[in-house]
């Protein structure tokens, strides 16, 4: 095989070369989802730990996670390996790592102390979050190689996002579904303690196959990767990392983006670590109206990444991400409409479907558009000062985001512990449960609110793009014939 032809960054790349890339974001979504879905839940409803610990330990394996995310980025983009390149040794480690750890996680008795039950959820929350960025960052890094196509960017982020939504929708509809079906002895299937570990086993063989077959498909990308790649490798150092950092912080269109996007970010950890509290609790439902009302949201995030790709074809990047944040915060309000009728709703899922279709749609260009321009961001590195970072720029972006979450959600656990809520009463007081609607439905929208204002900063656009590649091009031509 002629390597030279597996992959021309200058030029579109096939459908299928997409798909080898994307499948490994359904282990990622898989992954997050789990932990975010059901996390917080399981250790105050199922474990009996108090709120406030278990804010203490996601927040601060957010937080390690969002420090380490950009040193990743950054051995990575300097890791030269005959063999697996830049980038796919990290997806064969931090595959394996994320499966083993998710195991762990769901099968801790629960007649251990209080003490040593958040022991173990802490520390093996630090080896999950570390094997997560040991996976995400160089694979996310590898998806803004394959292409320097302005709309190609968008289409492999795409898909890309696709496969992350899948995995989101995997485990919130098919895995609480599967494991959780009410019982006699536990008529909320969520209170079953047993289901956590079954559910545990599945999603972590689904982790490991779905990283390894990405891992396998991908390989093939490595050779002619390899050859793009000229520019020397900095020796990893304190001063040198720091100064990377810095650069990369102190633009003002990183910025932007990395605000949008943490903004949005914030949004739904909010969504994911407190929603099933309150669909639970605050309106009733049962597994089977939170998995309806949670796949036609996935379903429609899903359905709307060709027309993201069609929308931001025809008014450009920014344009699209505007109206993508306006979608999610009219959704948002109508959500607050529901808290306040709650007592006219309960048990009823379909009053929930416009709010799932309007935010399903606009969080779809959300999670796609801001990767995309990133990219676009990186070529006007490499005019300025020849050189390309990817796997640090996105370090950078998740260290913006993760940040804020780990702040967010140590806030969230000791909400709950000072609204009262009690996992040992089968009905929480009815000010516990209108608390919980009212703090998902304002946070979303202030969140939301602020990503808007954040985007506004952002100047590039196709035309800018295409001009700074030209000139690329030209002073890489000028070189060659020197």
């Amino acid at each position: 095989m002629n390597n030279h032809n597996v992959l021309d960054k200058s030029n579109k790349i096939t459908i299928y070369d997409k798909l080898s890339y994307g499948i490994g974001n359904f282990s990622v979504g898989v992954a997050i989802q789990v932990v975010g879905t059901f996390l917080m839940f399981y250790c105050t409803a199922i474990l009996n730990i108090p709120g406030s610990l278990v804010g203490i330990a996601i927040s601060i394996s957010i937080l390690w996670d969002a420090i380490t995310d950009p040193l990743m980025g950054y051995i990575s983009d300097n890791t030269k390996s005959k063999i697996f390149g830049r980038r796919h040794l990290y997806l064969l480690i931090g595959g394996l790592g994320i499966g083993i750890c998710n195991l762990i996680l769901w099968n801790i008795p629960s007649n251990l102390s209080v003490i040593t039950k958040f022991t173990i959820i802490f520390i093996d929350i630090i080896a999950i979050k570390t094997f997560m960025t040991i996976f995400i960052t160089p694979y996310t890094a590898l998806g803004a190689e394959l292409s320097n196509d302005y709309n190609e960017r968008t289409s492999i982020q795409g898909i890309k996002t696709i496969f992350f939504l899948l995995g989101l929708f995997f485990v919130s509809v098919v895995l609480l579904y599967l494991f959780f079906q009410p019982s006699v002895e536990f008529p909320v299937g969520q209170l079953n303690p047993k289901s956590y570990s079954s559910m545990g086993v599945f999603s972590s063989i689904i982790i490991i196959v779905f990283s390894m077959l990405c891992f396998f498909f991908t390989k093939k990308y490595i050779p002619i990767l390899r050859l793009t790649e000229n520019q020397p490798v900095e020796k990893v150092s304190l001063r040198n990392i720091l100064t990377s950092f810095k650069g990369i912080i102190g633009d003002s269109l990183f910025r932007s983006v990395a605000f949008t996007y943490m903004f949005n970010n914030i949004a739904s950890a909010m969504f994911s670590n407190i929603g099933l509290h309150v669909f639970t609790y605050t309106f009733t439902l049962s597994n089977e109206q939170i998995a309806l009302m949670v796949g036609t949201q996935f379903a429609f995030s899903i359905l709307s990444q060709p027309a993201w790709t069609y929308i931001s074809k025809k008014i450009d990047k920014k344009p699209s991400i505007k109206l993508g944040l306006g979608l999610c915060i009219i959704a948002s309000a109508y959500f607050f409409a529901l808290v306040v009728l709650k007592n006219h709703i309960l048990g009823n899922a379909l009053y929930f479907l416009p709010f799932a279709m309007l935010a399903g749609f606009g969080t779809g260009g959300l999670f796609t558009l801001p990767l995309s321009m990133i990219a676009d961001i990186i070529d006007l590195e490499e005019l300025n000062i020849g050189k390309r970072s990817e796997g640090t720029y996105y370090g950078c972006l998740t260290l913006f985001y993760k940040f804020s979450q780990s702040i967010t959600l140590l806030l969230v656990g000791f909400i709950l512990d000072i609204i009262k809520f009690n996992s040992n009463l089968p009905v929480q007081s009815d000010s516990t449960v209108t608390i919980l609607g009212y703090v998902l439905s304002i946070s979303t929208t202030l969140s939301f609110g602020a990503a808007f204002l954040s985007v506004k900063k952002y100047s590039l656009n196709r035309a800018a793009v295409e001009s700074i590649q030209m000139q690329i091009a030209e002073r890489n031509t000028s070189n060659l014939s020197s």
